[in-house]
């Protein structure tokens, strides 16, 4: 590690599979704390390369304890994260509202580093229960048509890891792989991202996959479609900027989206919207990313998508998957 931490600090790069090995060394503890926090540290202050970020995602699914539900057309929601927004939770809850119209999700998540209510918080407070157990899961999607994979049952290799990113506070490279090593290696992917050159990151990466994917940032900051402004999307086959009038309805302000201060406001939100009674901007913003995601599965236009995802949430379907999955975890 001292070398390639000196190697880092005199501005150099490492190769795809120097990356990967450092990931694997970290994971059988070969490394101190204190040099996995330089390591960490060295890519707060500046760019990844897609050989570094291919390494190290090609490393946490290598040792990742895989999920087998190969029979299942399924999309992941996630957002990196670090986006500094702190908004309520626009992709667990776009999750719900996307199983509710039929299309089954392995939603991967974990608890908030950078933010104050990560899903697997806001999951847990509303007492879905956290399992690696594949027949769980595989009944979870078949009833529920959603399970909820939390990160760290499924990454050994982060468990020296997690500690640090907690005291740390700050977002770090890990916020960038978490939507990319889904350990149910689901054949469709929406994913949101901080900025525009980790957007291109994750396009070259996708590429090189069979996957159906959306990759989301909205210009104004957001690691999702948030209404407040314009987003980019890049598709398998397209890029485009999407505006709230692509989706049918008004821009929003951006305080209009903000999160609770503690879980349990987080949760209570999260309730709200998914029983139909959120704000017309709380509902927008939901609808337009689980309508992306459908779309994503569907080869669907944004507002078809959309319409269809409102339909999910305003009859009850959404809020029906949630207490499928809320039942099967009692």
């Amino acid at each position: 590690m001292k070398q390639i931490l000196n190697r880092l600090i005199n501005h150099e790069t490492i190769s795809r599979e120097e990356a990967k090995n450092v990931l694997v060394n970290i994971s059988n503890g070969s490394y101190n704390h204190s040099q996995i926090a330089a390591f960490l540290t060295v890519y707060m202050m500046r760019n990844i390369t897609i050989d570094e970020l291919e390494g190290f995602r090609n490393a946490l699914l290598e040792l990742c304890l895989p999920v087998n539900l190969d029979g299942y057309n399924t999309i992941d929601l996630c957002g990196t994260g670090g986006d500094g927004k702190d908004t309520f939770n626009i992709s667990t809850l776009a999750s719900f509202v996307t199983a509710g119209a039929g299309v089954h999700v392995t939603k991967h998540g974990n608890y908030g580093v950078s933010s104050k209510c990560g899903s697997s918080n806001v999951m847990e407070s509303l007492g879905i229960r956290f399992s690696n157990d594949n027949d769980f899961l595989k009944r979870s999607v078949d009833e529920a048509g959603i399970c909820f994979l939390h990160a760290a049952l499924f990454h050994p290799a982060m468990k020296n890891v997690a500690p640090i990113r907690k005291e740390l506070g700050v977002k770090t490279f890990f916020n960038m792989l978490g939507p990319m090593v889904n350990p149910a290696f689901p054949k469709n992917q929406m994913v949101g991202v901080f900025n525009l050159e980790l957007a291109r990151l994750y396009s070259y990466l996708y590429q090189k996959t069979d996957k159906k994917y959306t990759i989301l940032h909205a210009l104004d900051g957001y690691d999702e479609i948030s209404l407040t402004g314009p987003a980019k999307a890049i598709r398998n086959h397209t890029e485009q900027m999407l505006t709230a009038e692509d989706f049918g309805v008004k821009e929003h302000k951006q305080n209009d989206i903000s999160g609770g201060e503690t879980v349990e406001a987080s949760a209570k939100i999260f309730m709200d919207i998914l029983s139909g009674k959120g704000t017309e901007a709380q509902i927008n913003v939901v609808c337009a990313n689980a309508g992306m995601a459908i779309a994503t599965v569907k080869d669907l236009s944004p507002k078809e998508g959309f319409e269809t995802a409102k339909e999910s949430l305003l009859s009850g379907k959404g809020l029906g998957a949630f207490q499928k999955l809320q039942g099967l975890s009692a």
